[in-house]
């Protein structure tokens, strides 16, 4: 008896490299959804102000309604004082917008950060949640331990959402000298990443801008320089397809149908890194 299964594959292109701030290489299509992704960004700094207000310019014309957290959203004394200058004031004018921040736990986050309201956690170190044909899937890459994986796997086993995005601190490809790919998290994640067919994952902890090469149909970004920096830490290897390490920087998102584009911008507004992910459907035939 033959059997027909759908399998889905992504095909990068990259379609720019060092633009002018001025360019958008976003389509901003009507009904699209436009979200922002940062990493390692709480400590307060000029450069973490820096981001904010670039930020802040970009949605004045690609609108995005979210922001995704990449862990170490805090770093140092963790008071609620600190939460207004280290996130509040560098992120007021897109928290005045309505924008909503959802956050992963980094190894320098308080636990306890998961009741912050603003982090949209609801005191839960890994969750879930969906936003039109996206379901975004956050882990707790600090403590892998078996209920988190058990949840890990039944509610990807569960998602039929069209596109599946995962995003968690420690990252499992990384070419940066100070930490570099977290292989034994890799061989706990990727087979289930793989299995359940996820689409793209966001890392940090590694405070570069990085992009990989599509790893058994999957596409790994590292942004974890939204507001500490390693400069020139990246040594790329054949897999990386594209970095950044010289200043601070974050990335803009849109998902339109089975197309995800995205840009990486520098804490001055200079476009890093740019492209195009495409969900391509491709028939697999079987037999049993």
């Amino acid at each position: 008896m033959r059997r027909i299964a759908l399998a889905f594959l992504l095909w990068v292109v990259v379609i720019g490299g060092a633009a002018p701030a001025t360019q958008d290489l976003l389509p901003a299509r009507p009904d699209s959804l436009e979200f922002a992704a940062i990493g390692d960004t709480g400590n307060g700094l000029r450069a973490q102000y820096d981001v904010g207000e670039q930020l802040a310019i970009a949605r004045a014309r690609f609108p995005f309604e979210l922001v995704i957290m990449l862990g170490d959203n805090m770093y140092g004394r963790q008071q609620p004082q600190d939460f207004v200058t280290k996130f509040e004031r560098p992120y007021a004018a897109l928290l005045s917008a309505g924008v909503g921040f959802y956050a992963a736990l980094g190894n320098h986050d308080n636990p306890a950060n998961t009741r912050y309201e603003k982090f949209h956690m609801s005191g839960a170190r890994y969750y879930t949640y969906a936003r039109k044909n996206v379901r975004f899937f956050v882990f707790d890459s600090n403590q892998m331990d078996p209920a988190q994986l058990a949840w890990i796997d039944n509610t990807l086993k569960q998602s039929t959402d069209d596109w599946k995005i995962c995003y968690f601190h420690h990252p499992i490809y990384s070419s940066a000298g100070r930490h570099g790919s977290d292989v034994q998290l890799r061989v706990t994640l990727e087979p289930m990443l793989v299995k359940y067919g996820v689409n793209v994952v966001f890392s940090g902890h590694d405070h570069v801008y990085e992009r990989f090469k599509p790893q058994k149909g999957i596409t790994y970004f590292v942004s974890g320089a939204a507001g500490e920096l390693a400069k020139g830490d990246v040594r790329p290897s054949a897999a990386t397809a594209a970095y950044f390490d010289q200043d601070q920087s974050f990335m803009l998102l849109e998902i339109a149908g089975d197309e995800l584009s995205f840009q990486a911008v520098s804490r001055t507004g200079r476009t890093v890194d740019s492209g195009v992910i495409r969900r391509q459907p491709t028939r697999t035939v079987g037999t049993s």
